[in-house]
């Protein structure tokens, strides 16, 4: 079921996520010599963040070899169902490649950790992890991304491809979502 709710607070601003992501292409850069880069992004969240990244990879010269993969364990709500499936794999060869991993979002972990281990499986050399946001405050595995856009306290975020119940993706900044039935006179 879907909360009433709104979109209040900009915590990331559209300026501050393209200069984020022009940095974060500089390091990926730096520390993937291999040509073309492999990048596997994990849908349906790090759509709009992976092409403005791989956009900004190719202004450096790099070139991307690039797939998705679906997992899901939030459905409409706003926790993890602390369950992560796949629900679709990728068709890219990773065997004995080293993969850039991206993601929206870096919270409990489950997710980031379940694709790293389905990568290896599929015989990459090694897994790297990109995520634009890490919420530090929710994890519950022992993994941390190698590559972070930014840093978000323990709130519900919207917007850059990050969505409630398929909402706000298309929002160009990084917002906060309060709840109707949370919100206290």
């Amino acid at each position: 079921m879907i909360r009433e709710h709104h979109v209040r607070k900009v915590l990331v601003g559209e300026r501050r996520i393209a200069a984020r992501v022009r940095k974060l292409a500089a390091e990926i850069s730096r520390d993937h010599p291999e040509d073309p880069i492999v990048i596997i992004g994990i849908l349906r969240g790090s759509f709009v963040f992976l092409a403005d990244l791989v956009r900004a990879l190719r202004r450096r010269g790099r070139r991307a070899v690039i797939d998705f993969m679906t997992l899901r364990s939030y459905g409409a709500g706003t926790r993890s169902s602390g369950r992560v499936r796949l629900a679709k794999g990728f068709s890219a060869d990773v065997r004995g490649r080293r993969v850039l991993l991206v993601d929206d979002i870096l919270d409990t972990g489950r997710t980031a950790e379940f694709a790293r281990r389905y990568l290896l499986r599929r015989g990459a050399a090694g897994v790297r992890i990109c995520a634009l946001l890490d919420k530090p405050a929710r994890r519950t595995r022992r993994i941390a991304a190698d590559y972070v856009g930014f840093t978000v306290p323990d709130v519900f975020v919207v917007g850059y491809g990050l969505d409630y119940a398929g909402f706000h993706r298309d929002l160009s900044s990084i917002a906060e979502v309060t709840f109707t039935d949370s919100i206290r006179d």
